[in-house]
């Protein structure tokens, strides 16, 4: 077969790969993108996107609960896994067709198959080709992590086999107290699994607001979710269908599916990158690179979760762009990652940007803490216990709002905006200027004027 000599060989058919390739064929260059499984990465095919379906699934449970107190009588609902897993499936093949077309518009040629290094500027093909690539863009992206191996670990499924499943579990341990790990637990739950999460820290999501942490996981609690702190699964034994989850503790649990959702590390085995001579951030175990995402070899780059900085969709879609237009653009670009809006599709949601207040604390002077806690308009007719907490982190100093952090139904939506407000340094004086719109629970951020709490951190003596 002949070589192909191309601008650009882009290593992975993900959000920031396709944007990569996109952005760089419109830019004239001569792209081939490698992708060996599906287009469009862990978000469309078996991450966010098909996350976000089956939230949206499990939310009707509750709706029909709560439609009760608003005087609707609906008869006995029914729930079918098969329906929503075919429907899902529908869908990502769509979106998965969406992102080839694009990329094949732009006039960058995909190819299915994997590619590997086998030297600085020569990639080979599972297919027999080789690439001969000016540049190299590696946006392979992460895979899930199941830590130190334990006996049973080969019954376990992870975050990708969960969209699989042939049926419902009955009930289900998943081990993690991060976003896969608290996402998943909504959604069996709000289907109705029996649902116990296995967290070895003190309590979940580590890195969040304390006052959220606490909060979520007394709502997660409130609607019948077990969380167990301070230890982990050691072993599963299966016995015919089901298995038994021996945690450290001592403890034991009776489960039809366990799942392990404790992290994702990037996928960089299998690639030849000592024959290209890229080298590895010893840290975290991603692609080590610069801030315009350029490793050790000046003309291989990579972006995306696979080197590990800031594992989000969003970022990654950026970093892709940013690279073509400072590459193939003649637009130097570098991404800002400062007060990156995320958010945690549990139930309630989390919606979060900038510093925690322990963050806060450490790195300013005098801090004011603004919080709400109250039950939303909704709740007072359909019964429903949940409450939302609305918190702001300010600066006292210069007035600037530091943070941002939600737990509520809408938590997601309002702080995507919250985010732009922050990233241009709005003050607490520019939230009390703005007029409240009401009834809804986001007026909370533009109404509380008093402080929940002030700290002054006294200078070292």
């Amino acid at each position: 077969m002949a070589d192909l000599d191309v601008d650009l060989c882009v290593i992975g058919g993900g959000s920031g790969g396709v944007r990569a390739a996109r952005i760089a064929a419109s830019h004239g260059a001569k792209v081939i993108v490698a992708e060996e499984y599906r287009m469009g990465g862990t978000c469309v095919i078996r991450g966010c996107v098909p996350k976000k379906l089956m939230v949206y699934a499990s939310h009707i449970h509750q709706e029909i609960e709560d439609a009760a107190g608003f005087g609707w009588t609906i008869p006995s609902a029914s729930f079918d896994w098969a329906t929503l897993i075919a429907n899902k499936d529908k869908e990502i093949a769509r979106l998965e067709a969406a992102y080839t077309a694009n990329v094949e518009k732009s006039g960058a040629k995909i190819v299915k198959a994997r590619a590997v290094f086998e030297d600085a500027h020569t990639l080979r093909l599972s297919t027999g080709e080789k690439v001969n690539a000016k540049y190299v863009l590696i946006a392979t992206g992460g895979a899930p992590n199941h830590g130190a191996a334990i006996p049973g670990i080969e019954h376990v499924i992870s975050s990708n086999e969960v969209f699989h499943l042939p049926k419902l579990p009955k009930r289900i341990v998943i081990q993690g107290g991060g976003y896969i790990a608290l996402e998943f637990a909504c959604i069996f739950a709000g289907l109705g699994s029996d649902v116990t999460v296995i967290y070895r820290g003190e309590n979940i999501l580590r890195g969040f607001d304390e006052d959220v942490r606490a909060h979520v996981r007394g709502e997660m609690e409130a609607e019948g979710i077990t969380i167990l702190t301070g230890c982990h699964v050691a072993k599963v034994d299966k016995h015919g269908d089901a298995f038994t989850a021996h945690l450290s503790n001592g403890s034991s649990i009776a489960a039809d599916q366990v799942m392990f959702a404790i992290g994702r590390h990037p996928s960089v085995k299998g690639l030849g990158l000592e024959k290209a001579g890229v080298l590895l951030n010893p840290v975290n175990g991603g692609i080590a690179v610069n801030e315009f995402s350029q490793t050790n070899v000046p003309h291989i780059y990579a972006v995306g979760d696979v080197t590990h900085r800031v594992n989000l969709t969003p970022v990654a879609v950026r970093e892709g762009h940013a690279f073509a237009d400072t590459v193939f653009g003649n637009r130097p670009t570098r991404v800002d990652r400062n007060d990156v809006p995320t958010a945690v599709f549990s139930q309630p949601q989390v919606g979060t940007v900038g510093l925690t207040e322990a963050d806060a604390r450490a790195q300013y002077t005098h801090v004011d803490i603004y919080k709400a806690n109250f039950k939303p308009m909704k709740a007072t007719m359909s019964g429903n216990p949940s409450r939302v907490l609305m918190k702001l982190i300010v600066d006292a100093s210069t007035d600037r709002i530091l943070g941002c952090h939600i737990v509520s139904s809408d938590a997601a939506e309002i702080i995507q905006v919250v985010g732009i407000a922050i990233k241009m340094k709005a003050t607490k004086a520019d939230f009390d200027a703005t007029m409240a719109l009401h009834p809804t629970s986001a007026e909370e951020l533009v109404t509380m004027r008093t402080p929940s709490a002030r700290h002054v951190r006294q200078a070292a003596e």
